[in-house]
């Protein structure tokens, strides 16, 4: 199985997990910071706003079963692609939205369907989600890892009360 690497950041990690985890040909799911400028950050550091890192998923998956497309599909419907601010009650550049695309295909997809999300007209705001080129990526502590399995009951209550869950089901029609 060849696999490859799909980065996204859609504000908190923790929201950004189980949509994709045990889907097929999703290998793994991994928490984590990049796009910053500190090697092996902390996630107190990352808060603070002054590493540069986004919080992010990196998803190793088989295109052959799971493709990129239907990646960045699903990466939508997890978002507010119009906040250029955060994520919901999540504030600051850790928490504001990117897709880091690891080669042209990636990159080539990613801008089709931000331009295709633009030209819809779903949303009366711009698209504000960077597509940025892929930087190294740091794994979160452990505890941030599968956190939606490990603290099920604070990861419903933080998603309700963040209003991600509410603007999904307005928005998205789904989750």
């Amino acid at each position: 199985m060849a696999t490859e690497k799909a980065t996204f950041a859609g504000g908190c990690f923790w929201c950004m997990v189980k949509p994709f985890d045990e889907q097929p040909g999703i290998e793994s799911v991994i928490s984590g910071y990049t796009g910053g400028y500190i090697e092996n950050p902390s996630y107190q550091q990352v808060c603070s706003d002054l590493t540069g890192h986004f919080e992010a998923v990196q998803i190793t998956y088989d295109p052959e079963i799971f493709p990129y497309e239907k990646l960045v599909e699903t990466f939508w419907t997890l978002i507010d692609p119009t906040d250029a601010g955060g994520q919901f009650h999540d504030r600051g550049r850790s928490y504001m939205t990117a897709i880091f695309y690891h080669n042209e295909e990636q990159k080539k997809i990613a801008e089709a369907s931000k331009r295709a999300l633009e030209e819809s007209g779903k949303f009366k705001l711009p698209i504000a989600t960077k597509i940025l080129e892929a930087k190294p990526f740091y794994p979160a502590e452990d505890y941030h890892q599968h956190y939606y399995k490990k603290n099920p009951m604070h990861y419903e209550l933080y998603s309700i009360g963040s209003g991600r869950t509410a603007f999904q089901k307005e928005h998205w029609r789904s989750h």
